[in-house]
């Protein structure tokens, strides 16, 4: 029993703000409720007599107490308070208590100068006498709803003419149908009625009570002022007390139907999973929304200007240094000074357009209605704003990760290094051709001795030099064009997969986490509930 108090608290505590507030607030007061009386005697069961005004319910309980309780009768219609009497009184204190019953309003049947065993049967019973539940006192009414959820077992009082009162079946018999194992119903007054109609009544409240869901439950008619059945009802109520299981049962029922109640509220569906390919989706649209593409192309042109700058032919590669680096553009990879004047988390990445934000928008409601199909409204809603909670927070928390990723775009390759140094060296030779050209020249015009000319093959050194350096620098800075583009679109696929999987950190935080931590909610009030269906 124990088990099922516990799953019902786990349930009720995992669906609070995701189901009616009054669904899950009873849920919370059964499991309560049973939890206390768990902790209160085993050996004591309270058992109620419930009714309408003039039914009998006094005469009844004098009746089963064997003793005339006019006093406290005379004083009933001017107080909310229940009278109880207590076979055993012994260990009985707490129950009492906890029931609200005033000292005054008790009485104890042991120390009514009977024979100690003339009711041993009775040993461990506690009586109630429930005020009217049609009385015009309003607190009447609270006190006999609220004596009706604590008891044991529920003895209703009948008479022949109100015993189809609507007032008793809609507020009463009907929601306690899961509670027909710890109920009886006495058709009290059967005295008053002609005998050759006394069988029709009787099955004429066995069909009300199988319309209210209440099949089985025993039919006593009795005359409490004349004593018929009274004997058969008291035998009754002794067989239930001596099974020990009256308030095992009792808190059984309270737990399965709060228990049902809540399901019905939750659902009976298995906790969905997310789908890969939705949340692939969805981290498709973050990067879209995030500009991944523009900084991907960023990438790739900042990487062949770069390089392209570093392998060029050094004459045409220093006109390119004033072209304005892409991603300096947007604020990306400027390095620890740049980061330190403009802050480590904002880009100059455009912003999301309308379509971008529609299609996010678009993404984060797909994803929610795939994992809350199926799913009660309540959840399925649920599950809808926690999907948007974090939303508000999106464009600030992409521009973050687009600015954090380390798009590895900020040295140039290895091999641009040696082909620089071999430009330079290219270009260097050339000068020094063009220079002993040059000095040639200025000795011949000035009839100077002739300078040693060395020559490779057919031509002259100097020419060599300054052909060859020019020749093998502009060749070298067209090859390596080539090698360039394929460095460009490897750090750009590079640059890609890193914002991506950055992006998809964020999708995980501000959108996933949340749905999952819904569904996680979900499995658990589903397992809570199975163990206090159980």
């Amino acid at each position: 029993m124990g088990a099922r108090v516990a799953g019902l608290e786990r349930a009720a505590a995992a669906s609070r703000g995701r189901v009616d507030d009054a669904v899950v607030d009873q849920a919370q007061q059964v499991a309560d409720r049973a939890a206390s009386r768990l902790r209160l005697s085993a050996d004591h069961t309270v058992v109620a007599l419930a009714g309408a005004t003039g039914s009998g319910k006094s005469s009844t309980f004098n009746a089963l107490t064997q003793l005339e309780l006019s006093a406290v009768g005379v004083r009933r219609p001017t107080t909310s308070w229940a009278t109880a009497c207590v076979w055993g009184k012994e260990g009985a204190e707490e129950l009492l208590e906890w029931l609200g019953i005033p000292a005054r309003h008790q009485v104890t049947r042991d120390s009514m100068l009977s024979k100690a065993d003339e009711d041993a049967e009775m040993r461990g019973v506690v009586l109630l006498d429930l005020p009217d539940h049609d009385s015009t006192e309003v607190s009447h009414h609270l006190e006999v709803e609220r004596l009706v959820q604590l008891a044991d077992l529920m003895v209703w009082v009948l008479d022949p003419q109100k015993y189809a009162d609507a007032a008793i079946h809609d507020r009463f018999l009907k929601p306690l149908a899961g509670h027909r194992d710890v109920m009886l119903v006495v058709l009290n007054h059967i005295d008053t009625v002609p005998e050759d109609r006394r069988a029709s009544m009787v099955d004429d409240v066995r069909r009300l009570l199988e319309a209210d869901g209440l099949q089985g439950v025993p039919v006593v008619p009795v005359s409490a002022r004349n004593g018929w059945g009274v004997d058969e009802l008291r035998a009754m109520i002794v067989k239930r007390v001596a099974e020990k299981k009256v308030t095992r049962a009792r808190l059984e029922a309270d737990v399965r139907t709060a228990a049902e109640r809540l399901q019905e509220a939750v659902g009976t569906g298995k906790a969905p999973t997310l789908s890969k390919e939705r949340v692939a989706a969805l981290d498709d649209a973050f990067s879209e929304a995030a500009g991944v593409p523009t900084v991907v192309q960023a990438v790739a042109d900042s990487t062949r200007l770069r390089a392209n700058r570093a392998t060029g032919w050094p004459v045409t590669a220093w006109f390119s240094r004033l072209k304005p680096d892409p991603l300096k553009r947007l604020h990306l990879d400027l390095g620890s000074a740049g980061k330190a004047l403009t802050g480590t988390a904002r880009t100059s990445v455009p912003k999301a357009t309308g379509v971008q934000r529609a299609r996010v928008d678009t993404e984060v409601r797909a994803l929610a209605d795939q994992v809350g199909e199926g799913m009660a409204p309540s959840w399925a809603a649920a599950i809808r704003s926690a999907s948007v909670s974090r939303l508000p927070d999106l464009g600030d928390r992409l521009d973050r990760a687009v600015a954090s990723t380390d798009l590895g775009a900020d040295r140039i390759p290895a091999w641009a290094g040696l082909v620089r140094v071999l430009q330079y060296l290219l270009i260097l030779s050339a000068i020094v051709g063009a220079g002993w050209l040059g000095l040639l020249a200025l000795n011949s015009y000035a009839r100077l001795p002739d300078i040693p000319t060395p020559e490779v093959g057919a031509f002259p050194l100097p020419t060599l030099l300054l052909v060859g350096g020019i020749l093998l620098g502009l060749l070298l800075a067209l090859v390596c064009r080539w090698l360039v583009a394929m460095t460009a679109r490897k750090r750009a696929r590079t640059a890609d997969k890193r914002l991506r999987d950055a992006i998809s950190e964020v999708s995980q935080e501000v959108v996933v986490a949340p749905v999952q931590a819904e569904l996680a909610s979900y499995a658990e009030v589903r397992e809570a509930l199975s163990a206090a269906l159980r």
